[in-house]
């Protein structure tokens, strides 16, 4: 019950920072690659800033024996781009874009029972997931 509180929890701060820093709004993440009409560079800094808190986070985290909450860390083995990552990553983007959805934002977009596409949405991000 620990383990579902705590990732609620990063869930609520994760989605707080998205809202806070406009990237819900699929307008300016399209606008991010707009390069040759309304370019809003900011999605790029929103990232930049993510990666810096991960990095340092990731530092700090790996220098330990064990995790808060379990025994051991849970690290992917596999560090190759192999044929099932790339396909995977390229149907997620796919049906993300071909439905409309900005992939930051898809459960927020998906509670909205007047989305069109909130129902086909789920099962193609699935079927994007590689089996471990």
């Amino acid at each position: 019950m620990q383990r579902i509180f705590v990732a609620g929890l990063i869930g609520l701060i994760f989605g707080a920072g998205i809202a806070m820093s406009g990237m819900a709004n699929p307008a300016k993440v399209l606008n991010f690659f707009d390069i040759a009409g309304t370019w809003d560079p900011s999605l790029a800094f929103v990232t930049g800033g993510a990666l810096l808190v991960t990095a340092i986070g990731y530092r700090f985290v790996l220098r330990r024996s064990t995790t808060v909450l379990t025994p051991q860390f849970h690290l992917p083995a596999n560090r190759k781009l192999d044929v099932p990552l790339l396909a995977g990553s390229a149907v997620f983007g796919v049906a993300g874009e071909s439905q409309d959805f900005v992939p930051v934002a898809p459960s927020r977009r998906l509670a909205s029972a007047s989305h069109p596409h909130g129902f086909s949405w789920g099962p193609c991000s699935l079927a994007s997931r590689s089996p471990a």
